[in-house]
């Protein structure tokens, strides 16, 4: 698709352009001559592969890095911002995909902070806008009491307050519930309608086409695409995205087409389990299936999860695996029978970001891997197998975790998890903030486990994953199993009505 280039009319400055803005780290080029605009009143949905740019591009306008060319301006006015402090001044703000919240401090000291002016005006303001978004928060919460779905939500908030002129939303309804992201979607409108310009990075296409008025696709640091949203379909949109030449494929279009498919047995078993945040939930999961698990955040879907792996010790009910009872047994030996659980939030669970990629993968089979010396070479080998196979962008194996884009991060953890040989895989949010093309990687690693005969636990709040990938569906609400749906009876609406409790049938499953 050919690069739309954007034109100012004379009656129109835009709240914010860039011009042929470059950045090299260490000699290699990350963006390359980059051009885009803002208006005010516009949603610009910003989209590519992680390492495309969208971050270095992000953190240039708001003043974390310098461009080593270029030309930035605001309302007409050129500009170059050194501290975040001045981005803010110039009416700037960055809601970031992973939240940043001090977790001594309350929510409310959480949004206020760096804030001048008047203290009841601004808690005023605060909750004014909660109550406007319609989101339970409760300002008096420490932010070590919340969880990734609220840390969010304070995020969000703090730029809301803040009133800026441009707001950069990052991966913003990454750990939203349904509700939450009509909520978020009506504010947005709203602000949009007032003027603000927004910049809106994400990797659902439903949302793209659902919000964007205009759309800039990077790829390899360059502008690989760029207009109007009409001009685009997720065809095109895909299209851009992909390397030069490269097919387009759908890996949940060929999830289900294999219909001759292994004898399946159950695997595990769980019935009457109550724990915190669930109560009284009956499930079987068989070998080479995927059960999905949906529910809005507070359902419990996290909590049940914890409880199979043995992160948390349940109240009541048992849990047999491979017709053995392990209620009592714990998580390593819960791992060493081959259930695995794959956290939601990565960075405070999942991985050893100061670590490589070769220990991460190995973290979890260490202790079978060596003998009386440690296994460098068995610990090589793995890495350097699951690099290859899930196509981990990395310069070695031996490269620390932090320095990897986020998708690729996921498929390390993924690669842990696979080493330790699991029969049970629990997936908690697998996609969240992953780029499309990872995305599709990961599903296609979905797909793998399961003609492998492995059995899949999905948790996701994304509801067309959840359809795309799913066997059969399990629908949390208040705690409490009420649905459970085969697979021609999965759709986004009867999953959303269970969700919200519309219809809060229990039903025997």
């Amino acid at each position: 698709m050919k690069v739309v280039k954007e034109k100012m009319t004379a009656n129109s400055i835009p709240l914010l352009q860039v011009e042929e803005i470059s950045k090299r780290f260490s000699g290699n080029p990350v963006l390359k001559d980059v051009s885009l605009s803002l208006d005010s009143g516009e949603i610009h949905a910003i989209v590519g592969g992680n390492g495309a740019g969208k971050s270095t591009l992000m953190k240039i306008i708001t003043g974390l890095y310098k461009a080593d060319s270029g030309v930035m301006k605001i309302k007409g006015k050129k500009v170059q911002f050194s501290s975040t402090h001045e981005a803010h001044q110039h009416g700037i703000y960055l809601v970031p995909q992973e939240p940043l919240i001090f977790p001594n401090m309350t929510v409310e000291e959480n949004i206020l902070i760096g804030i001048p002016g008047k203290k009841t005006t601004l808690q005023n303001k605060v909750k004014n806008l909660i109550s406007r978004l319609g989101w339970k928060l409760s300002l008096h919460e420490t932010g070590l009491s919340l969880s990734i779905a609220e840390k969010q939500l304070v995020e969000i908030i703090r730029g809301l307050v803040r009133e800026a002129d441009i707001l950069i939303l990052d991966e913003p309804t990454s750990t939203l519930t349904f509700g939450e992201i009509d909520s978020l979607f009506s504010t947005i409108n709203q602000l949009k309608c007032e003027g603000m310009g927004l910049f809106y990075i994400t990797h659902r296409f439903g949302e793209i086409f659902r919000m964007a008025d205009k759309i800039s696709v990077l790829r390899d640091g360059v502008i690989s695409a760029q207009g109007h949203v009409k001009e685009f379909n997720y065809e095109k949109l895909l299209v851009s995205l992909l390397p030069e030449n490269a097919e387009v494929s759908s890996c949940t279009d060929q999830f289900h087409q294999n219909s001759h498919e292994k004898e399946k047995s159950t695997i595990l078993q769980i019935a009457n389990l109550t724990g915190r945040g669930f109560e009284d939930v009956s499930l079987s999961l068989s070998s080479g299936e995927i059960l999905g698990i949906a529910g809005v955040v507070g359902a419990g879907r996290t909590e049940l999860a914890e409880s199979i792996a043995g992160i948390s010790k349940p109240i009541d009910g048992t849990i047999h695996f491979s017709g053995e009872e392990i209620s009592a047994i714990n998580i390593r030996n819960r791992i060493d029978k081959g259930l695995i659980y794959v956290p939601e939030d990565r960075h405070k669970h999942g991985i050893f970001s100061l670590t490589s990629i070769q220990s991460n993968i190995s973290s979890t089979i260490l202790h079978r891997l060596s003998k009386v010396l440690l296994p460098f070479a068995s610990e090589s080998s793995l890495a350097s197998e699951y690099v290859s196979k899930f196509k981990i962008k990395a310069t070695s194996p031996l490269q620390n975790l932090e320095d990897l884009s986020g998708g690729n991060q996921q498929k390390v953890v993924l690669s842990r998890c696979l080493a330790a040989d699991p029969k049970v895989i629990i997936l908690d949010e697998p996609t969240r903030g992953i780029d499309a093309n990872a995305r599709e990687d990961i599903y296609q690693i979905i797909h793998q486990l399961r003609q492998r005969g492995l059995a899949v636990l999905l948790i996701s709040s994304d509801i067309e994953e959840i359809v795309s990938l799913s066997d059969r569906v399990i629908i949390l609400y208040e705690g409490k199993l009420v649905k459970t749906l085969q697979k021609d009876e999965i759709s986004p609406d009867t999953i959303a009505a269970y969700a919200f409790g519309v219809d809060n049938e229990v039903i025997v499953r």
